[in-house]
This record gives structure tokens, sequence and C-alpha cells, in this order.
């Protein structure tokens, strides 16, 4: 069964006229993780955003998005909030543009929550506090009466996922979410991936340049340049037998990650599951 269909997307920038995407169709099954991969500016994350409908002013989409068989395109913008978080959540690339500058990162978590369940202030903090520890955050009352640049990257990223834990959406979309990381922290970031879609059964899109992460965590992916789709097959295909040229030049030049995995583990059982 599939959870999310796009059918004939297609984005552009209406100031210019310029076609970002001109036509992608994809699908996302049930429980699974499809990751999307391609080097900057192959059109991942504008693709991305525009499941979410979150793409900036100006940029423009057509085709069908259907989740659960809904239409997504079709929905107003007010529809459309009370979908996001709760049903499609997105983790963004980097944290600290995910959380209100001004404000400790608990307003932003008590916000989200009390919008999508009307729990109180007591309950929301009790949840996040256990999912907090969940992710290995150590002090998470302390965590959240911080302001994001009193925190590290890679502390914020487990921030964004204890909340999605929380939320329990049914799909998640990752968004390049380890590449602002230093190595140590990337793998620590993706075992709390690994550990979410365990946890939830959820599905997931996982956005990345990285296909020594991609190998780790996906059961599908789709390969992007210049806004199309290239390729797609199972993680296992892609890997072993790829077929377009383009493919088999991300897969020659981009697993420097997945040694550096093999080096930490001490071995290839985890790097190769």
């Amino acid at each position: 069964m599939n959870l999310l269909e796009v059918n004939h997307l297609k984005i552009w920038d209406s100031h210019t006229d310029r076609v970002i995407i001109p036509n992608s169709s994809f699908h996302v099954k049930q429980g699974s993780c499809l990751a999307i991969v391609g080097e900057s500016g192959s059109g991942k994350s504008v693709t991305c955003r525009a499941i979410m409908r979150l793409n900036k002013v100006g940029i423009r989409q057509s085709g069908d998005i259907l989740f659960k068989g809904e239409n997504l395109s079709e929905l107003s913008e007010k529809e459309m909030r009370k979908r996001r978080g709760k049903h499609l959540c997105m983790i963004l690339q980097h944290g600290m543009r995910a959380f209100d500058p001004s404000c400790v990162v608990g307003v932003h978590l008590k916000e989200t929550l009390a919008e999508h369940f009307g729990w109180s202030q007591g309950e929301i903090i009790a949840r996040m506090k256990s999912a907090m520890e969940n992710v290995m955050l150590k002090n998470p009352i302390e965590v959240m009466n911080k302001y994001p640049h009193q925190l590290s990257g890679g502390m914020l990223q487990r921030v964004m996922i204890a909340l999605a834990l929380v939320l329990e959406p049914d799909i998640i979309i990752a968004d390049e979410p380890t590449t602002a990381l230093d190595t140590i922290s990337q793998f620590e970031v993706v075992e709390q991936f690994l550990q979410l879609r365990e946890q939830m059964g959820c599905s997931m899109i996982f956005v990345s340049h990285d296909l020594g992460i991609v190998k780790l965590i996906a059961d599908e992916v789709l390969v992007m340049k210049d806004g199309k789709i290239v390729e797609n097959g199972t993680t296992r295909a892609i890997f072993t037998d790829p077929q377009h040229e383009y493919t088999r030049y991300l897969i020659s030049t981009k697993q420097v990650l997945n040694q550096h995995y093999k080096k930490i583990l001490g071995g290839v059982s985890f790097a190769e599951r």
C-alpha cells in the first residue's frame, strides 16, 4: 500500500518562469523509507518542501500529491496546517531554522503539541521529557529552557526527533538532517532515525547526498539530477546494479561516511544492514 503518491509534480519560479522540477512521479510505501539522493541543486529539498507546501513565495507547483488518498494540493492552507506535524513531519537540515531564535526551544515544542493535541503544559513537558531521554538527550528540562543558539546542531536534531516521537506522524521527511553535523554526531543522529522507524513503524523520506548513510537507512532509493528522476529502485538494486551513468558516478564517489562508520563500529555488519 502506498501511503504517499506524487504524480506529475512540476515546480517553477513564477518570477523567472524557470522550471525547477519538470515532471516527477514517485511513491512511498506504508512503513518504508525512500531515500532521495543527488548532488546539491538536483531538486531534492524543493521536492520535499512541495509535498509539505512550504516552498517560498513565488515558487509555484502543479500536479497531485496524494496522502492516504487525499489530494494535499487541493487543501486550503488552514487544512494543510492541520496535516503538518501530526501527520506529515519535516525535520530540516539545519536545526536552528526550525526554532524561533528569540524563544527557548520549549516554547516551540509546547505551541506545536498544544495546537495538535490540546494537552496541558504539564502533560506536554512530561511527554517531551520522556521522548528526549529516549533519544539520549541529558537534562531535558534544562535543554527545553535553552535558546537554539545555546544548543549544538546534533542536540537540535535530537530535539526535533524527540518531537516527532511525541507527534507520531504517519510520515517523516528528513531533509539532509546530518549534513551540518560532525562525523560522530552524524552517526548518532542516523542511529536515532533507525530507532525512530523501529519504534513507530512510520514511513520516511530521507534526503541525502551521502550514499553511505542511505545504505544504512533506506529501503528504496530515488536518484535526482537537474530536477529530474534519473533512476529509482530498491537500495540493493541501486547499489549492486546501477543502471544510469549518474548513479554509478555517485556510488563511486560518495561512500566516505560509510567507511567512517565501519571504522567507528569495528566492522561492516551495521554499515551493510
